[in-house]
């Protein structure tokens, strides 16, 4: 009885270890694509941007004509700098006169001071993201809100964190 036991015991211990080993691998599978790019991203915010050091590396779109990795960093002199790379729909590097732009944080709007401004103008807001990106042309700050049940996408300059437009309201469901 014993025996029989424990050949289940183990036989469910195999499963279990075959069924998370197979979810691991269709994750990789999955991200393989996104991590790439990410990888290209880095490789030519290294190589054009000089950046020496990421420390934040963040994809943004909102049309097929405005795929970005954004990337934050530092180069060799401590500067830091924002890095906008933009991709193509297939997942290319862009490249060209504006497949890369990069900016030092102190000639635009940190991320910090962008989160303090948004509290002191909208302050009945509960932020669900901010990250960097392009629109209509513009590096950008994205906000993705909620404001009394309702969702808004909001972008502001990244040069001086005014806002562009009203925004948009997503429909209630």
């Amino acid at each position: 009885m014993k025996k029989k036991r424990r050949k289940w015991l183990w036989l469910g211990i195999s499963l279990v270890l075959l069924l998370l080993f197979g979810l691991s691998q269709f994750y990789a599978y999955i991200m393989k694509d996104q991590w790439t790019e990410r990888n290209e991203a880095k490789e030519l915010a290294r190589a054009k941007a000089g950046l020496t050091e990421i420390s934040k590396a963040q994809k943004s779109v909102w049309d097929e004509n405005s795929i970005y990795w954004v990337l934050t960093g530092s180069n060799a002199a401590g500067t830091e700098l924002m890095v906008w790379v933009r991709f193509t729909a297939e997942g290319k590097p862009a490249g060209g006169e504006n497949g890369l732009y990069a900016e030092e944080v102190s000639k635009g709007t940190s991320e910090a001071q962008m989160r303090k401004l948004l509290e002191s103008q909208m302050p009945d807001i509960t932020i669900k993201r901010l990250l960097p990106g392009v629109y209509n042309g513009e590096y950008v700050w994205q906000l993705f809100y909620k404001k009394e049940g309702r969702y808004y996408y909001s972008f502001y300059r990244f040069s001086d964190g005014s806002a562009i437009g009203e925004g948009y309201s997503l429909p209630n469901r």
